[in-house]
Parts: structure tokens; C-alpha cells; sequence
């Protein structure tokens, strides 16, 4: 099998580059490029077509939420996971709404972050557990 192709989006050149290593550190992962804001997400998913763009919430020119709107509208078979710091509800379902696969906190262990991403590639759904609390919560709320 050939390996998951994933694009990196984040603003922190930091943050970026030590994704890279934790991903490529796995066998069946290669990073096929980086970007360092909202509209060069979308231009590289476009030319490059990941099988997962990894995205930041909070990024330069074009939100990570207006970003995955638009992968997902120009790259279907692309699976969108968000790895971000904040966990606000309306980052939450906004990227939900928007056709996140996954939504992961930047609190994750290196495995986690690996794991999410071979499960996205496998059409699973993926939520930090921080955040499946809040969805059940929220869901909780609109049911009453």
C-alpha cells in the first residue's frame, strides 16, 4: 500500500515542522507539503491532493474553518482533520458543520496525532476526547 499523503497547515513554523517529523516518523505516512495559511492550504490540497490536509484553526488570510469549506468543496476525497489549541463551541461545530473528519487538541501525544490521522484515511471520524464531552453536551442541550 502505498503511504497516506498528508499536507501540513499551521502558522508556526515550530509547530509545522515538528508535525512533519512526528508524521513521517511512521512507515505508512509521507508529508507532501506544507503551508503556512488558510489560502495556501487550499491551493496546495488542489495541486497536491493529500489524502488528509492537516489543518490549523487559526491561520493567516483564510480560517481554517473557510479553508475546509473550501477543501472540501474542491477536494472531496480529501479528509480534512483540524489539530488546533482552541476548543471553543463554535470552532467546534463550525468545523463539524464544515466536513471536518477529525477535530484533535493540541495536547495530543505523538501517537494520537499519527492514529487520527490513519483513521481519518480510513473514513473514520475522529475527536479528541475533550471534544466528543462537548458534542455530547451540546447534543445533550438540543434535545432539551
Amino acid at each position: 500500500m502505498p503511504p497516506i499523503r498528508v499536507l501540513v497547515a499551521e502558522d508556526h513554523a515550530f509547530v509545522r515542522e515538528g508535525t512533519r517529523q512526528i508524521l513521517e516518523s511512521h512507515r505508512d505516512i509521507t508529508v507532501v507539503g506544507e503551508a503556512t495559511n488558510g489560502i495556501e492550504a487550499v491551493a496546495s490540497t488542489i495541486s497536491l491532493k493529500p489524502d488528509v490536509a492537516l489543518l490549523d484553526i487559526r491561520m493567516p488570510e483564510l480560517s481554517g474553518v473557510d479553508a475546509t469549506l473550501q477543501i472540501r468543496e474542491c477536494a472531496p476525497l480529501t479528509a480534512v482533520l483540524i489539530l488546533s489549541a482552541y476548543d471553543d463551541d463554535d470552532y467546534v461545530t463550525s468545523l463539524l458543520d464544515a466536513g471536518a473528519a477529525g477535530y484533535l487538541l493540541k495536547t495530543v501525544r505523538s501517537r494520537e496525532l499519527v492514529d487520527a490521522v490513519l483513521r481519518v484515511y480510513d473514513g473514520e471520524t475522529v475527536l479528541h476526547p475533550a471534544i466528543a464531552a462537548k458534542m455530547g453536551r451540546l447534543w445533550r442541550h438540543r434535545l432539551d
